[in-house]
């Protein structure tokens, strides 16, 4: 495998620090939960849950069928390889930011079909229709995915109504926008990298997402870019956790209370790694725009443009799979310029 070198992105130019993790919340804890929950989104965008009820079954179901599947060859894996026209599936030439990674990976539906916009193009209202791809090995790869897939559906909500209350919003307003849904479950696998101190699995970056939820292995490799000071911090493996990630629309719809982060995954020279995300999406059509209950129009007036998710991501999409004369777009650029 061969990735390009982008030195302001790798480890070797990145100050690391162990001495801060970030926040570890009990699902099942009856006080404070919601200040907790606030805090974390405040000040990290990322934290751990515990006692989440989503099925450990289910999960190490997935977990064994990934690890079948990636043993594969690659002449069998790229049998369900994914493409421009239909990404979803096996793909080992995923591009972040413009700059290669060093994984491989499988994406699915959480409901298939996916509609989304063929183009980037405004004008372009054509849609298609995302399916999903199966692999005949394992045999029971399509069924652990599926109900690994709706298990953390639940979940998703679940958090997505503990942040909506957190935000001192009625419990199930932000459900409106997931009544129809484009989630994802991506399975990462990092190989051994020789040489980890020029490579990352993931470049840094910020995901398009409402939520993401992620299941780590023992290996670990995440890292979390700390907001105060910059500092990445290595987000060790609790057992059985799961790690959740506010995404560019929540920080639109929060007007900037709770801000996406960036996050990266180094590689280990030794030991292959796998990671399962969960990507919460809202259908294509819904247009993403601050909360219009958070907004005071003269204390804490909109900070972003309305803006379609359909056609964010689909912009997004076009670096996966090519090096871009542009920088990846990002919900940065649909800030208002500040009046002074």
């Amino acid at each position: 495998m061969v990735v390009d070198v982008a030195d302001s992105a790798y480890p070797k130019h990145a100050i690391f620090t162990e001495a801060e993790h970030i926040p570890l919340i009990d699902l099942s804890a009856e006080s404070n939960l919601l200040a907790e929950i606030r805090d974390a989104c405040k000040e990290w965008g990322f934290f751990q849950v515990v006692n989440h009820g989503a099925s450990l079954e289910l999960r190490r179901n997935i977990e064994s069928a990934a690890r079948e599947f990636f043993a594969l060859s690659k002449e069998e894996k790229g049998k369900v390889k994914r493409d421009e026209v239909n990404p979803l599936g096996y793909y080992d030439s995923e591009h972040t930011k413009n700059v290669r990674d060093w994984k491989e990976l499988f994406d699915l539906a959480v409901e298939s079909p996916i509609v989304m916009p063929v183009s980037h193009d405004s004008d372009d209202k054509e849609l298609m229709e995302m399916h999903n791809r199966w692999p005949e090995y394992p045999p029971n790869f399509r069924e652990a995915c599926q109900e690994y897939a709706l298990e953390v559906k639940n979940l998703a909500f679940k958090l997505l109504q503990l942040i909506s209350l957190s935000l001192g919003l009625p419990e199930n307003h932000l459900d409106g926008f997931f009544k129809v849904h484009a989630s994802l479950v991506r399975i990462n696998y990092y190989p051994p990298c020789p040489t980890p101190d020029v490579a990352l699995g993931v470049g840094p970056h910020k995901d398009s997402v409402g939520l993401t939820i992620l299941a780590q292995d023992d290996v670990g490799g995440l890292e979390v870019k700390r907001k105060a000071g910059g500092a990445w911090i290595r987000v060790e493996p609790i057992p059985d956790a799961y790690i959740v990630n506010l995404g560019a629309i929540m920080q639109a719809w929060t007007n900037d209370m709770y801000e996406s982060v960036e996050h990266r995954a180094i590689v280990n020279s030794e030991r292959e790694r796998f990671s399962i995300g969960f990507f919460f999406n809202p259908a294509h059509y819904v247009n993403v725009e601050p909360l219009k209950e958070l907004i005071d129009h003269q204390k804490n007036p909109a900070k972003y443009k309305p803006f379609n998710w359909g056609k964010f991501v689909a912009t997004r999409r076009r670096s996966n799979f090519k090096k871009l004369d542009v920088p990846n777009l990002q919900v940065s650029d649909f800030k208002i310029a500040a009046e002074y």
